[in-house]
């Protein structure tokens, strides 16, 4: 079984959301990097994926023109094996990144990026359907508050449970960056 790692949207314009947490980088930039190091180790693929929307100005984050659709900083340095721009929150819609799976015969799937419960989630799902298996790497995904309809908010931690939760035994395999590695072998 052929696997490849897919790091979603892992890249600077979140850093000029009011959301963002830079206290919440640190620990996810490590999980991310030792992810990286291990695929390097074992020779799998990763791809980059990088998200853009919205108008195309320099006052947007999610624009090319403002300069902040770049890796995030403090992420390792690697070498894609292939790198996609999404403007959906599937990596899958629109990209190309479906043919590249099947040309380069991917059968499981490694997912980890920004944000938890949406580009993260909503791929995996997808995939899922599409027929991959997927690993879901949730030390690896990085989220932040959230108010629900009802106004109440969710943490961090309550978005990584609840994310889990739904993609657990239907969608995805629960790891750790140690145990998706060691199932990728």
């Amino acid at each position: 079984m052929s696997t490849a790692v897919l790091l979603i949207d892992v890249q600077q314009s979140f850093t000029a959301r009011p959301y963002w947490d830079p206290a919440a980088a640190p620990a996810f930039l490590e999980r991310v990097n030792a992810l990286l190091a291990g695929a390097a180790e074992r020779g799998l693929p990763v791809v980059r994926i990088l998200h853009t929307d919205g108008p195309k100005t320099a006052d947007n984050p999610f624009s090319i023109e403002s300069g902040l659709v770049r890796p995030l900083d403090g992420l390792a340095p690697f070498d894609s094996a292939a790198r996609f721009v999404k403007e959906r929150h599937s990596a899958l819609v629109g990209t190309g990144l479906t043919v590249w799976l099947h040309q380069q015969g991917i059968r499981r799937l490694i997912v980890a990026g920004i944000r938890t419960e949406q580009c993260c989630e909503t791929t995996t799902r997808h995939a899922s359907d599409e027929g991959w298996e997927v690993d879901y790497v949730t030390e690896a995904t990085l989220t932040f508050p959230m108010t629900t309809p009802a106004g109440r908010t969710l943490s961090p931690a309550e978005l990584y449970e609840r994310t889990e939760t739904v993609l657990a035994g239907r969608f995805a395999t629960i790891c750790s960056v140690e145990q998706a590695l060691q199932r990728a072998a």
